[in-house]
C-alpha cells in the first residue's frame, strides 16, 4: 500500500524469525558490484544487538561462489532465527538504526519469549542505547514503515535501545535526487564488525494515540495498527473531499442541536476543536451521549436501578402554559406559537425553513455522487475493514481473556435492547396462536365486533362464522410467517398481519382501537412484557401506530396505554407514522397533507401546554421515546423536491408526498415540540425512521440530516460517501438480517458484518418476530443466528449489545445502571466491563480509529475553520421571546 504502514503493538507470538532484515548502509562502498553506497538491501530474518562497541557494515553474499553462497545464506537464515529468540530472552540487548529517514511511521507490537538459541556472531550489529521518550512503551515493539513500502519492527527495551526487524518484500535504491528506485533482488547478506559510529534517533509518537483521546485509552495495552506517510490520493482530491465531508458533518451537528437530539461528542469535539464552541448542549435529551471525558473512571459500582415507572406515579401539573407561550397554530406544515388576539408569533421554537433544508439536502445529494468523495470514502472504508481484521487477528485472544476475567457477566446477562420492533408483531406465531385459542375457550361470549346495520358478534360467533374450531387450529393454518413468496412483495408481507388470512381477527387481537377498546391486544402485549421482565436483561422499544386520520387518535391510544398499564422498566414506546396520505385522501378522511400533520402534532402541543386537560396523554408521553416513519420504501416517488414544492396546506393531490417531504415535516414539528418541552422540563423525542431498506438512496441523505438513528440501512452498502459519513457521525443503524432475508436481501449478502467491522454503530433488532422468528426469545434468536453465520466472538456480541443500549432512548439513569456510571464519556472512560462484558481493548480501538479518521479529514484542510463554523441560521436560542 503506497505511503501507508501498519504498526502493531503489545505482545506478539513466537516465530518472528520469519521476518527479513533491512538496513540502510553506511558510507562505505562495497566491491564486486554487489551493493553500492545508499542501497537498501533485502536480508534474512532478524538482527539482534550485543553490548560490544562496534557498528556493522555489510558484505554482499553475491561475492561468494555458487554452493558456498547458498550454504552460507542458509546458515545466516538459521542464525537470524536464533537471534530473534535470543532478543526475547535478553531484553537488555538493543539495536539502533543509522538512517533516520526510514523511521517515519510506527505502530506497536510486543515480543514474547519462547526460543532458546544462541546468537550467531555474523548477525550482530550494535546501536547506542538512548533514553526512552515514553516509559510506558518499554517491552513493546513497533512496526515502522517508510512511505516507500519498507517495513520495520522496532522493539524498545528497558534500557532504551531498539531492535529492528524488516518485513519488506522489495529492495530499493536511492538515487542522487533522494528518490527510491526498484532494483533487482539481492541475495542474503552477512554482517561484519566495524568501528563506524551510529547516530541515535528518537522514535516518533504513535499516531493512534491522539492528544484528544483520554489517558485511559492510551493506557490500554493491545496491538495497535497505525498509519503514517503521505496521502494515497492527490492533495487536491484530498482537500476537496475533506472539505465536503466536514461541511456535511457540521450540517448534521447543527440539525441535531436545533432539534435537541444527540450528536457524537467525539466527532463534535474534532469538528470544533473545543467543546465550548459546539452548538450542542452539554447533554441532549437527558440521554448522556454528549459529555466529554474529563474525569477518571471510578472503581465504584454502577448506580442502583431506578424505580420502575408507573403511570399512576406521574404527577400531572395543573397549569396552563399557553398564557406564557400562546396557542399552537399550524402554518405551512409547521407548528408555531401565536398570541390568539394579535395572531403574532410569541416564541421562536427553532423551526427550520424549507428552503434551508432543500439547500442542505442538495449538498448531501451532490456529495453522494461526487467522484473524488466517492473514491476517498471507498478507500477509507476498505481500509477500516482491513484494519479491523488485523486488529482481530492480533487481539482476539486478549479480548477473550479480558471477558473471562470479568465475573458474573456473559452474553446472557448483559443488557440488550431490541431497538426496532413493531408492537403488532412483537410475539412469535406460536405465542399468538396459543393466546387466540385460550381466548376462544375462556371469552367466547365476549362481544368483540359489530358490522354496520347488524347486532354485535361474540368471539365464539366470529370463529364459527370463519369455520374455525379452536381445538383444530395450528401454526400452519395461522399463516402469519413470512416465506419465499414475500421476497420483494411488500404487499403480500402486509397480508401476513391477518391471522388465518382474516382482517377481522387482526382487528380484534392486534389493534388498540376496536370494539373491545384493545383489551385483547393489551393482554397479549402484557404477556410479552412479562416475558421480558422475567428475562431481566432484554429490553425493547416497540412501535405503536398513529395514522393522522383523526385528532382523537392520541387520546384513544393514551387511554388504552394508561388503562391497561402498558408501562415497564424494560420497555420504551415509539410512535410510528405510516406514510399513507394518499389512502386517507382517497377515502376523504383528510383534505390535504397538512390535515395529517394537524392530527399528529397539535394534540401533543396541547397536552404539553395544558396537561390537566389531557392527563392520560401527558402521562403516556413520559414513556414515549420518539417517532418512526414506516411504509414500503420501494414505492416509486414521482415528485422532485425543490424550494417551490407545494407546502402541506397546498398539497391536496392524490399523490403521496416523497419520503424526504414526510421526514422534513416530522422533523420540523418534533423540533418545535422538543424545544417547547425542554423549556418546561419535560422529556423530549427523537426521530428514528425506517430508512435504507429499499428504494432510492437519497432517503439516507435526508435521514443523515434529520434523524437520530435509522432502522435497516441496507442501501448504505451502495453509497460509500454516505456510509462513511454515517461512520464519522456514529449514527446508529438497527439492522434486522432475518427480516431482510425474507423481504429484500438474502442473509449471506447482508452488509451487517461489513458495517460492524468498519466501525458503524450497529445493533441487532427483530423487526417482526411474528413473521420471522420461532422461539420465545426472538432477540436472542437473532443474536445466535448472526453469531453462527458470521462467527462472532464474545466481544463482538457484547459490542452489539452495548451499541443497542447506547442507541436506545431509555433514560440516562437507567443507562447508568446498565452500562456503568460514566457510560456517556468518550472511549475507555465510558466502558465498564463489569456491566457490559466488553473489553477495554475493543472500546479503545474503536475510539482511537475514529479519532484518526477525523484527524485525517482535518489534516487534509488548509482552512478547517471555514468548514466547521456553525451557520448563523442555527444560532438562535431554543426558546426566546419575539424581539428579545
Amino acid at each position: 500500500m503506497e505511503g501507508c504502514a501498519m504498526g502493531l503493538g503489545g505482545q506478539a507470538a513466537n516465530g518472528l524469525g520469519a521476518q527479513r532484515f533491512l538496513e540502510t548502509p553506511h558510507s562505505s562502498s562495497l566491491s564486486n558490484g554487489g551493493i553500492e553506497n545508499g542501497q537498501e538491501c533485502d536480508g534474512a530474518s532478524a538482527a539482534v544487538a550485543a553490548t560490544c562497541p562496534y557498528s556493522m557494515h555489510r558484505v554482499p553474499t553475491n561475492s561468494l561462489s555458487g554452493r558456498e553462497s547458498s550454504r552460507d545464506s542458509m546458515s545466516v537464515h538459521a542464525a537470524q532465527l536464533r537471534a530473534a529468540s535470543a532478543l526475547a530472552r535478553r531484553p537488555e540487548m538493543a539495536l539502533r538504526t543509522d538512517d533516520e529517514d526510514s523511521l517515519q511511521h510506527q505502530g506497536e507490537l510486543g515480543l514474547s519469549p519462547g526460543l532458546a538459541s544462541p546468537v550467531h556472531p555474523d548477525t550482530l550489529r550494535h546501536f547506542r542505547p538512548h533514553a526512552s521518550p515514553n516509559p510506558h512503551s518499554l517491552g513493546r515493539a513497533t512496526l515502522e514503515v517508510e512511505s516507500s513500502r519498507l517495513t520495520f519492527l522496532r522493539s524498545p527495551t528497558p534500557d532504551g535501545s531498539s531492535l529492528f526487524l524488516d518485513s519488506s518484500t522489495t529492495p530499493w535504491l536511492r538515487n542522487d535526487s533522494g528518490d527510491l528506485e526498484n532494483q533487482a533482488p539481492v541475495d542474503t547478506v552477512t554482517w561484519q564488525a566495524s568501528s563506524i559510529p551510529h547516530k541515535p534517533c528518537e522514535p516518533p509518537a504513535c499516531p493512534a494515540l491522539n492528544p484528544t483521546s483520554s489517558s485511559k485509552s492510551r493506557d490500554v495495552e493491545y496491538s495497535r495498527v497505525c498509519i503514517r506517510g503521505p496521502p494515497y490520493v492527490g492533495p487536491t482530491d484530498l482537500e476537496e473531499s475533506a472539505g465536503i465531508l466536514l461541511e456535511a458533518l457540521v450540517l448534521r451537528m447543527d440539525y441535531m442541536a436545533r432539534s435537541c437530539q444527540p450528536f457524537c461528542f467525539t466527532t463534535a469535539h474534532a469538528l470544533t476543536g473545543d467543546p465550548s464552541k459546539s452548538p450542542l448542549p452539554a447533554e441532549a435529551n437527558g440521554r448522556g451521549r454528549l459529555r466529554s471525558s474529563t474525569s477518571t473512571r471510578s472503581a465504584s459500582p454502577p448506580p442502583a436501578a431506578p424505580v420502575p415507572p408507573k403511570f399512576e406515579n406521574v404527577v400531572v401539573p395543573n397549569v396552563d402554559h399557553s398564557a406564557k407561550f400562546g396557542r399552537p397554530v399550524m402554518k405551512d406544515g409547521v407548528v408555531y406559537m401565536q398570541d390568539p388576539e394579535t395572531e403574532k408569533d410569541t416564541v421562536w421554537l427553532n423551526q427550520p425553513l424549507w428552503s434551508d433544508f432543500i439547500d442542505d439536502f442538495n449538498v448531501l445529494l451532490a456529495l453522494s455522487v461526487h467522484g473524488p468523495v466517492k473514491s476517498f470514502a471507498f478507500r477509507r472504508l476498505s481500509y477500516l475493514g482491513l484494519r479491523f481484521e488485523m486488529h482481530t487477528l492480533l487481539n482476539e485472544g486478549r479480548e477473550v481473556a479480558a471477558g473471562k476475567k470479568c465475573p458474573h457477566r456473559d452474553f446472557y446477562n448483559v443488557r440488550k435492547v431490541d431497538t426496532h420492533v413493531h408492537a403488532a408483531s412483537w410475539m412469535n406465531h406460536k405465542h399468538l396462536l396459543r393466546f387466540m385459542k385460550k381466548k376462544a375457550r375462556t371469552e367466547d361470549a365476549t362481544l368483540v365486533c359489530q358490522d354496520p346495520g347488524s347486532s354485535p358478534m361474540s368471539l365464539g360467533d366470529v370463529f364459527e362464522s370463519l369455520n374455525l374450531t379452536p381445538h383444530h387450529l395450528s401454526v400452519d393454518m395461522l399463516d402469519v410467517h413470512a416465506d419465499r413468496n414475500t421476497f420483494h412483495r411488500f404487499d403480500k408481507f402486509n397480508l401476513k398481519y391477518n391471522p388465518f388470512g382474516q382482517s377481522r381477527l387482526r382487528e380484534i387481537f392486534l389493534k388498540s382501537d376496536n370494539y373491545v377498546q384493545g383489551k385483547f391486544f393489551a393482554h397479549l402485549l402484557r404477556e410479552v412484557i412479562d416475558d421480558l421482565e422475567e428475562s431481566k436483561y432484554q429490553m425493547a422499544e416497540p412501535r405503536l401506530s398513529i395514522y393522522g386520520r383523526s385528532r382523537s387518535e392520541w387520546n384513544k391510544l393514551s387511554s388504552w396505554a394508561v388503562t391497561n398499564d402498558m408501562c415497564s422498566s424494560n420497555v420504551r414506546w415509539l410512535i410510528q407514522v405510516p406514510r399513507l396520505y394518499n389512502v386517507y385522501k382517497a377515502k376523504g378522511q383528510v383534505q390535504n397533507f397538512q390535515g395529517v400533520l394537524d392530527n399528529i402534532f397539535l394534540p401533543l402541543f396541547e397536552a404539553t401546554l395544558e396537561p390537566s386537560k389531557h392527563p392520560d396523554l401527558f402521562r403516556f408521553l413520559t414513556e414515549v421515546a420518539g417517532f418512526d416513519s414506516v411504509d414500503d420504501e420501494s414505492k416509486p416517488e414521482t415528485a422532485y423536491l425543490t424550494k417551490d414544492t407545494p407546502t402541506p396546506e397546498n398539497w391536496n393531490s392524490d399523490m403521496n408526498p416523497p419520503y424526504a417531504y414526510y421526514l422534513y415535516y416530522m422533523y420540523a414539528n418534533i423540533t418545535a415540540l422538543n424545544n417547547l418541552r425542554k423549556s418546561l422540563g419535560y422529556n423530549t423525542f427523537s426521530l428514528r425512521p425506517h430508512c435504507g431498506e429499499a428504494g432510492p438512496v437519497h432517503h439516507l441523505a435526508a435521514a443523515f440530516l434529520l434523524a437520530d438513528n435509522i432502522s435497516h440501512g441496507l442501501l448504505l452498502r451502495k453509497v460509500p460517501a454516505l456510509q462513511y459519513l454515517y461512520y464519522l457521525a456514529q449514527i446508529g443503524v438497527a439492522m434486522s438480517p432475518l427480516s431482510n432475508n425474507s423481504l429484500f436481501l438474502d442473509y449471506h449478502r447482508s452488509p451487517l458484518p461489513e458495517f460492524r467491522a468498519r466501525g458503524l454503530q450497529i445493533s441487532l433488532s427483530t423487526d417482526d418476530p411474528l413473521m420471522f422468528h420461532f422461539t420465545k426469545e426472538p432477540l436472542i434468536e437473532e443474536y445466535s443466528i448472526a453469531a453462527q453465520v458470521w462467527k462472532l466472538g464474545s466481544a463482538d456480541m457484547a459490542e452489539l449489545a452495548r451499541n443497542s443500549v447506547l442507541m436506545s432512548d431509555f433514560p440516562h439513569a437507567v443507562k447508568q445502571h446498565w452500562l456503568g456510571r460514566y457510560y456517556d464519556k468518550e472511549g475507555v472512560e465510558g466502558n465498564d466491563i463489569r456491566c457490559t462484558n466488553l473489553p477495554d481493548i475493543r472500546v479503545a480501538y474503536r475510539h482511537e480509529t475514529l479519532l484518526e479518521e477525523l484527524d485525517a479529514l482535518r489534516g487534509g484542510m488548509e482552512d478547517v475553520d471555514a468548514y466547521v463554523t456553525p451557520k448563523n441560521k442555527f444560532s438562535k436560542t431554543s426558546v426566546s421571546k419575539e424581539g428579545s
